[in-house]
């Protein structure tokens, strides 16, 4: 807004003046930015990508004949379905086995397997046919692939509780008109950014050459790393909370703790409550990649079956999770409306 002088030199009513849509300076940033993009798409093949999709399209669409896209997502597609239920194991691979103790549903079933083996006469190799039994349960793969999700929810529960525990000194000491000392102050932030700054993965490398391959790295590597959030969460809430009430108890001769549990834990209570559940609902999802470097859970079978071509077994442990996330969404749904 501007004012403009008439003629007599006393100021006349303020005239408005709109600012141009696109400024000289917004022109000229947008195309810097454009040629960085440019650069930065070769570097991380941007264009390869879009050739090679536009490959695969064309490819389902009937108007070219081959792309290695289409066929790689075609090949894992295909071997994706049936998804995989049942578990066949041979008998004699059975420790302690008892016919008479089948498990439930089992049943036992008798296979032609043929084999290759060398003859030690001729020196060549020969094929042969030999039986051996079987012990099939027809939802076998799929009991074991719900045990594992149900471990790595444990290990999701787990590390949310430990990453709580990390956060609670964070978030006191983190929260500039709660610390002693500027110390402490400087030094809980800087802990929450780096807990935050390294990926659950990484600290799961280092944590499984401690302990060894398990559900304990995994515990503990969503545990360190989600802490570093809720300690930063936890302090910002803190800072913010209403003044009034907490001087109005420090006049009374009311020490720091005091005041915190009184006037400021019922304040920020319900956002502590949003904060930790979502944690939760993260580290679940989390947890389900940690088992890949060995932390255990479901990751480590998805792996395994990943790199043995088990594609029907790898749909199932997908479908397995898929589910598990909904459900415990819709969950998580029914409880935020009931706090509210």
């Amino acid at each position: 807004m501007v004012e403009r002088a008439d003629t007599t030199g006393k100021r006349s009513v303020s005239e408005w003046t709109l600012r141009p849509e696109y400024t000289k300076r917004f022109i000229a940033a947008t195309l810097l930015v454009v040629v960085l993009l440019t650069f930065s798409a070769q570097r991380t093949e941007i264009d390869r990508m879009m050739v090679m999709s536009g490959e695969a399209l064309l490819s389902v669409t009937g108007i070219t004949d081959e792309s290695q896209v289409a066929r790689g997502l075609g090949r894992i597609f295909g071997d994706m379905f049936p998804l995989v239920v049942a578990e066949r194991r041979e008998v004699g691979r059975i420790e302690n086995f008892d016919p008479e103790r089948l498990p439930w549903l089992g049943r036992l079933e008798t296979e032609i397997q043929t084999l290759s083996q060398l003859n030690t006469n001729t020196l060549q190799m020969e094929t042969i046919e030999v039986e051996r039994q079987v012990l099939i349960e027809p939802l076998g793969y799929l009991r074991y692939v719900l045990w594992l999700m149900w471990q790595t929810i444990e290990i999701a529960i787990w590390g949310t509780i430990l990453s709580v525990l990390i956060a609670i000194p964070l978030g006191y000491f983190g929260a500039r008109n709660y610390a002693p000392f500027a110390l402490l102050y400087h030094l809980s932030r800087t802990t929450s950014s780096f807990f935050r700054a390294m990926p659950e993965l990484i600290i799961a490398l280092f944590l499984v050459l401690a302990y060894g391959f398990g559900p304990i790295a995994g515990v503990l590597a969503l545990g360190v790393h989600t802490s570093g959030f809720l300690g930063k969460f936890f302090a910002e809430d803190i800072e913010n909370a209403d003044k009034g009430p907490q001087e109005a108890l420090l006049s009374t001769g009311a020490n720091r703790v005091k005041v915190l549990i009184y006037t400021v834990l019922p304040q920020v209570a319900p956002s502590y409550t949003g904060y930790v559940q979502y944690i939760l609902e993260r580290n679940i999802r989390s947890a389900t990649v940690l088992g890949i470097v060995g932390a255990g859970g479901i990751g480590q079978e998805l792996k395994g079956r990943f790199e043995m071509f088990n594609f029907g077994h790898v749909s199932t442990i997908l479908l397995v999770i898929l589910l598990t996330v909904i459900v415990l969404e819709y969950i998580a749904g029914n409880l935020r409306k009931r706090m509210m």
